[in-house]
C-alpha cells in the first residue's frame, strides 16, 4: 500500500509528534503515510520521564505563551486518552520565608491556577480533572517524607501535572486513530533518501527492514518529524542539516524496584545545578522521585550531546553520581545503585551552552521548519519536537503548514476532541468496576486495571481471545501481564519482535528485568503466533536481555554480577 498511488502526507518518524501530525492529518482529511525505522515510540518518546508537564515551570520564565500551551496539550491528552493519563500531584517542599517559602509558591501556584482557568475544559472524567494548588504543613511533610532535609522546613506545595501509565502505547493509540481514520502506517521501514523532483521534494527511497526490499513512497508533502535523527534524514539527502544545527540534551532518569515515596504523591528535590533562563528563581532546579507501576522513577538528569543519536548510553559511574545526588537530597532514602532495575535516556533540542557548563540553558520551543523558506525547497517540511506533552498541537501547526502548501483550506484541527483508540472512557474507575462485575475472566483486579490502562474502552477486544484459548486468560508469570494481550499485540498491534511486545505493547519489562521464566512464556506465545523458528526465538530473547545491563540481569536472578 506504501508503493500505490501518492499520498498528500508522508511522516517521517514514529514517536509522539508523528503520531499526532498523521492522526491530525487523516482527520483533517488528506491522505496520510507514516513510516517509522524501528518501533513505534521506542526512541525518545518511550525514555520520556512519563510526566504530561502542564507549564508551572515556565512561570519562572515569565513565559506565558509555554504555560498557555502546555496546559492546553495536557488538557488534550487527558481528555482522548484518559485511560493512559492521568493527574500527578507533586509535593515541592518549601523553606523560610524567601523564594523558595511557602508565601511565594502559594502565590505561584495561584497565578498558574488564575493562567490555566480552562485546564480541564471537556474533561469528562472527574478523576483525570487537575486540582487547583494547595499547600501542606512542616508536620504533613514530614509524615509523608519524613527524610527531607528539616533545616528550615516550612511546609510543601502541590500542584498536579499529568501522569502517563504508558508512553508507548500513547504513541500507539494515536496511530491505531490515524489508521482507523485512513492513514497507512509502518514500523521497521526506514525512509533512506528524500527523492527530488522539479525543484522540490516528491517523497523517500524505503527500505523494508525485515524482507530488505527497496521500494519508493511517494507524497505531495514530506514532514520529517524523526526526532533526534532529522537532521540525518536531510544530510543523507540535501548535504546539510538544519543551520543552525540542532543542540541536544540526553535526559536520563532510573528505575527502582520499591515504592520511595508513599501513595500516588510525586516529590520534588533540590538538585546541584541552577536555570540561568529563570527570571524569577527558588534557587536550584529539582529531581523528582514518581510512584509508577510499584515502583519509583528518578530523575531527571541532563548533559549537552553532541554525538550520532545512535551511540549515546548511560554508564555506571554515572549513575552513582545520580544516586549520591539523590541520597544527599534525602537521607532516609539510603539508596544503592544495585536497586536500579532499568536506567532510560532519550535526546531532547536543548538550549545553548557553553561546553564544560553546569548550569544548562534548556529547549524553550519546539523547531518548525519550512523548507520551501529555508533552501527553496518544496514540499518538505521538518518538525523537532522539545517535550512529549506538546504533540499535539506542535503536530496540528505542522498539518497547518502541510494544507498550506497543498494549497488546502481544509477543516480545522479536531483532534484535541476526539478520542484516541480506547479513550472512549467517560469515568475509568467505573469501567473497571463494570469489567470487575462481569467477570469474563478469573484474573486479580490489578491485573484487569492494567490490561484497562492500556487498552481503554477497547480491552474486551483482548479478553475475547480467551474463548478461543482459556489459557490465556492467565497472567504471564510473576506480572500482571495477561497472556492474551502478548498474542494480541503480535496478531492486531504490528508488534514485529519481542521487544516490542515486552517493552512498548505490555508492561511486563518496563519497570526491570521481568526475569527468564516470564520472558520465555512470552516468547512461546509470541513465536507460535508470528511463526518463528528456533533461530529467530533465540535471537529475540538476545534482542530483549540487550535492553538491560548484564548486572542488572543478574541480579533480578539472584546473582552477584560478574
Amino acid at each position: 500500500m506504501l508503493a500505490d498511488g501518492e499520498f498528500d502526507l508522508l511522516v517521517v518518524g514514529g514517536g509522539i509528534f508523528g503520531a499526532c501530525a498523521a492522526r491530525d492529518a487523516a482527520l483533517r482529511g488528506l491522505s496520510v503515510a507514516l513510516v517509522e525505522r524501528e518501533d513505534f515510540g521506542g526512541a525518545t518518546s518511550a525514555n520520556s520521564f512519563k510526566v504530561v508537564h502542564g507549564g508551572i515551570r515556565y512561570l519562572q520564565h515569565a513565559d506565558f505563551h509555554r504555560v498557555r500551551q502546555s496546559s492546553a496539550d495536557r488538557r488534550t491528552l487527558l481528555r482522548v486518552a484518559p485511560h493512559l493519563v492521568r493527574p500527578l500531584p507533586i509535593v515541592v517542599p518549601t523553606y523560610g520565608h524567601g523564594m523558595r517559602g511557602k508565601e511565594l509558591l502559594r502565590l505561584a501556584m495561584a497565578a498558574y491556577d488564575a493562567a490555566t482557568f480552562d485546564r480541564n475544559q471537556g474533561v469528562t472524567d472527574p478523576g483525570r480533572r487537575i486540582p487547583r494548588g494547595r499547600t501542606l504543613s512542616r508536620a504533613q511533610v514530614l509524615e509523608r517524607f519524613p527524610g527531607v532535609a528539616e533545616k528550615g522546613l516550612t511546609g510543601a506545595g502541590v500542584f498536579h501535572d499529568g501522569h502517563v501509565y504508558n508512553p508507548p502505547r500513547l504513541v500507539l493509540a494515536f496511530i491505531q486513530s490515524a489508521v482507523e481514520a485512513g492513514a497507512v502506517a509502518a514500523n521497521y521501514v526506514e525512509a533512506t533518501a528524500l527523492i527530488r523532483r522539479d525543484g522540490g521534494i516528491a517523497g523517500v527511497e524505503a527500505r523494508d527492514d525485515e524482507s530488505g526490499d527497496l521500494f519508493e513512497i511517494r507524497a505531495r508533502v514530506v514532514l520529517n518529524a524523526a526526532g533526534p535523527w532529522a537532521e540525518q534524514v536531510l544530510e543523507r539527502s540535501l548535504g546539510r542539516g538544519l543551520d543552525p544545527t540542532t543542540p541536544w540534551s540526553r535526559d536520563a532518569y532510573f528505575v527502582v524496584g520499591r515504592a520511595l515515596v508513599p501513595g500516588r504523591e510525586a516529590l520534588a528535590l533540590q538538585s546541584i545545578t541552577h536555570d540561568p533562563d529563570a527570571v524569577l528563581s527558588r534557587g536550584a532546579r529539582h529531581l523528582f522521585i514518581a510512584p509508577w507501576h510499584g515502583a519509583s522513577l528518578v530523575g531527571v538528569w541532563h548533559t549537552v550531546y553532541r554525538g550520532d543519536p545512535d551511540d549515546f548510553t548511560v554508564t555506571g559511574e554515572e549513575l552513582q553520581t545520580f544516586v549520591d545526588e539523590i541520597n544527599a537530597a534525602y537521607t532516609e532514602l539510603g539508596l544503592t545503585i544495585d536497586e536500579i532495575t532499568r536506567w532510560n535516556a532519550g535526546l531532547v533540542p536543548f538550549g545553548e551552552n557553553e561546553p564544560g557548563a553546569r548550569d544548562l540553558r534548556y529547549g524553550h520551543r519546539s523547531r518548525l521548519v519550512d523548507h520551501a523558506r529555508e533552501r527553496d525547497l518544496g514540499g518538505l517540511i521538518t518538525l523537532i519536537g522539545v517535550r512529549y506533552t506538546t504533540g499535539p498541537s506542535d503536530a496540528a501547526k505542522a498539518v497547518d503548514m502541510a494544507l498550506r502548501k497543498l494549497g488546502r483550506e481544509g477543516p480545522p484541527n479536531a483532534s484535541h476532541e476526539a478520542p484516541v483508540r480506547g479513550g472512549s472512557v467517560e469515568d475509568f474507575d467505573m469501567l473497571v468496576r463494570q469489567a470487575l462485575n462481569q467477570g469474563r475472566v478469573e484474573t486479580p483486579e490489578e491485573a484487569l486495571r492494567a490490561l484497562i490502562h492500556n487498552h481503554g474502552a477497547e480491552f474486551g477486544r483482548v479478553l475475547d481471545l480467551t474463548k478461543e484459548r482459556p489459557s490465556l486468560g492467565l497472567a504471564v508469570t510473576g506480572s500482571t501481564v495477561l497472556r492474551a494481550e502478548v498474542v494480541y499485540a503480535i496478531r492486531h498491534e504490528m508488534a514485529r519482535t519481542l521487544s516490542d511486545v515486552v517493552l512498548r505493547r505490555t508492561d511486563l519489562g518496563t519497570a526491570g528485568w521481568p526475569g527468564r521464566d516470564a520472558l520465555e512464556e512470552c516468547l512461546s506465545l509470541a513465536a507460535q503466533e508470528a511463526g518463528w523458528g528456533a533461530d529467530r526465538a533465540r535471537r529475540e530473547l538476545e534482542g530483549v536481555d540487550g535492553h538491560y545491563p548484564a548486572g542488572i540481569r543478574e541480579r533480578a536472578e539472584g546473582r552477584r554480577p560478574t
